[in-house]
């Protein structure tokens, strides 16, 4: 397949443009790309120290990147960060509520991008992922988190700053290291509004992604190979994409096509809907539990299974549908590229955060750190190690490999010469040793000579069929080098998704009966339940228990009914009815089993003795 090329000579900013991506975002999306520098100088700059005070350094309108990184010393344990949206009061909160809805049903760019949900992500899991969700949901009140009204403030600064000037910007990098050229792009946005604008998993003032090219040289020429893009949930060798796999990467004109998620501005392969999944942390003795009673009920049982793990999984729904604005090449909004380094001021001096502080314990709510650093200071794997980051540190680039099969091949028939040497000389000396041995048999006065001698022959009878095993395998593996080699100089193609271990596809949404009343229910189940346990703690205390089991049970059945399993799920309770059953038939006749089975036992075994005293 012809790929697109460029002059390796070709200046840094050069291969960034020729090969920038194309990002197409989610209709209602509402941060897009931005100038770093103007967000800085909407910003304020404070420290939070470790005792929790948290001190104004240079407040809003007087901040700009040069002053970002001017030195400051501070205790262990100190978070410097930028402030977007300054505390807001319940006056204020609701005045920019009310002026973000305003904006969205005018006539600007926000109108007629409305975000439709579609099927509900609580629709989309059962009880147990609603209830993981509610308690989710109630951790927020007790941890850090970003109101929605800060959300609201910040679409409305970021909209009075693109007023003024509109444009859309990637920070690009090239790096060159391992024979390899990476081109790095690095998307700065103003806010993520995930949690509040669809419903995902977080908010957090400012926010970083990037995708990366990996280009490398042949005949002059640098020559694409992979794509990889920075995900939820996935790392390493899932980042990344080869340049001639169509199902799963996307090209316009040469430039890989990215589908920005809504709100999380992750970047995905395919146009879709991803469901990202939140384990709530249990204790590792509740998860063992788990585990145990799904093995139990999967292997032993012959139920089908779940995902196994940790059930208590909230569904979180990453919308990626590109049908919003696309930016790049082959559409009407195009790239302003910015390159920097390690030498670009705000990127290597500054390693605070780049937003609010939220002091969110899992750090879910607090911003992100630059490109080059965490949120703990320390290097960013993608910045220090590109290679690493998308798993390509281990795989050498076509030309490269080539060469290192013709040197492993070359080195593998050496050894094949030296072991067609070795084989015959080692089994030669293990044949004259044992027959020194044989000769020794049935003379007592040499027995220890002939033990020592005895421990020879097996270290060289050994050592003979090591080598033979070796020269084998060397003979496999030469036969696999060779095909490997001819493959790569035919340019036939491989399996370009071999790499992958868990692929990332959007979710095939499947037919819900009642799809309107699931939405409702999925919306209104838990509420209802909680309440349902109310009612039973204040009217029919006494009967606890067996109401909240009927309770339960009630809901589990409506839940199947609408869901199309109720089949399965009737035999599943049947199932769990019966393994109780046998539970408390073994409680309350707990001796008579066990003396029955000891009698059993002593029976069987009796029986088996018989018979081998009579064979």
């Amino acid at each position: 397949m012809n790929r697109p090329a460029i002059p390796s000579t070709a200046s840094d900013l050069e291969l960034l443009r020729r090969f920038e991506p194309v990002v197409r975002f989610t209709r209602g999306e509402q941060f897009f790309p931005a100038n770093v520098a103007e967000y800085v100088r909407r910003c304020s700059l404070w420290m939070h120290y470790p005792d929790g005070r948290d001190e104004l350094l240079v407040p809003e309108g007087e901040l700009s990147p040069e002053k970002l990184i001017q030195p400051c010393s501070a205790p262990f344990g100190t978070v410097q960060y930028l402030r977007l949206v300054p505390p807001l009061s319940l006056e204020e909160s609701a005045r920019a509520l009310a002026a973000r809805d305003r904006r969205r049903r005018g006539t600007g760019p926000a109108s007629g991008e409305v975000f439709h949900e579609g099927q509900g992500r609580l629709a989309r899991g059962g009880l147990l992922p609603r209830l993981a969700d509610a308690l989710f949901s109630l951790t927020l009140l007790l941890r850090g988190r970003v109101p929605g009204a800060v959300a609201a403030a910040a679409e409305l600064k970021y909209a009075a700053a693109t007023q003024e000037k509109q444009e859309y910007v990637y920070y690009g990098r090239v790096v060159r290291t391992s024979s390899w050229t990476a081109l790095q792009y690095w998307f700065f946005y103003w806010y993520n509004n995930w949690r509040s604008g669809f419903r995902g998993v977080n908010d957090h003032e400012s926010d970083w992604e990037m995708v990366l090219v990996y280009l490398y040289e042949q005949d002059g020429q640098l020559v694409p190979e992979w794509a990889g893009y920075a995900s939820h949930d996935f790392h390493g060798d899932d980042l990344r994409r080869h340049w001639s796999d169509r199902e799963e990467l996307d090209l316009v004109d040469g430039h890989p096509l990215v589908y920005a998620g809504a709100g999380s501005h992750a970047s995905y392969f395919r146009p879709g809907e991803y469901q990202a999944e939140v384990a709530l942390p249990l204790p590792r003795q509740v998860v063992r539990l788990v585990q145990g009673l799904a093995n139990f009920w999967t292997r032993t049982l012959g139920q089908a299974g779940g995902r196994g793990g940790n059930p208590f999984r909230i569904p979180f729904v990453d919308y990626a549908r590109g049908d919003g604005r696309g930016v790049g090449p082959g559409h009407p909004l195009a790239w302003t590229p910015v390159l920097i380094d390690e030498a670009t001021p705000w990127v290597g001096k500054y390693r605070g955060l780049w937003g609010l502080f939220a002091r969110d314990p899992i750090s879910g709510e607090n911003a992100p750190a630059g490109p080059m650093y965490n949120r703990d200071g320390s290097p960013r794997g993608s910045w220090v190690d590109p290679l690493g980051f998308a798993g390509l540190n281990k795989v050498p680039p076509p030309p490269v490999e080539q060469r290192l099969l013709a040197e492993r091949r070359a080195e593998l028939e050496r050894r094949q010469a030296e072991l067609a040497t070795e084989i015959p000389t080692t089994t030669a000396q293990a044949q004259q040793l044992g027959s020194e041995l044989r000769a020794m048999q049935d003379q007592p006065h040499l027995a220890r000579r002939y033990a020592a001698l005895e421990k020879q022959v097996d270290e060289l009878a050994g050592q003979a069929s090591s080598l033979l095993r070796e020269e084998y395998q060397n003979a496999l593996l030469l036969e696999s080098l060779a095909q490997r080699t001819s493959e790569l100089q035919a340019g036939r193609p491989e399996n370009p998704r071999a790499h992958i271990r868990h692929l990332a596809r959007p979710v095939s949404l499947a037919q819900v009966r009642f799809n309107r009343l699931i939405e409702a229910w999925a919306a209104l189940s838990i509420s209802v339940l909680l309440l349902g346990f109310v009612a039973l703690i204040l009217f029919e205390a006494q009967y606890l228990w067996l109401g909240v089991g009927l309770l339960v049970f009630v809901f589990i059945l409506f839940e199947s009914i609408l869901r199309g399993t109720f089949v399965s799920t009737v035999n599943g309770l049947g199932v769990v009815l019966a393994v109780v059953s046998a539970l408390l038939l073994l409680w309350h006749f707990f001796v008579p089993i066990m003396v029955g089975g000891l009698i059993a036992a002593s029976a069987y075994l009796l029986v088996q003795k018989l018979r081998e005293l009579r064979a």
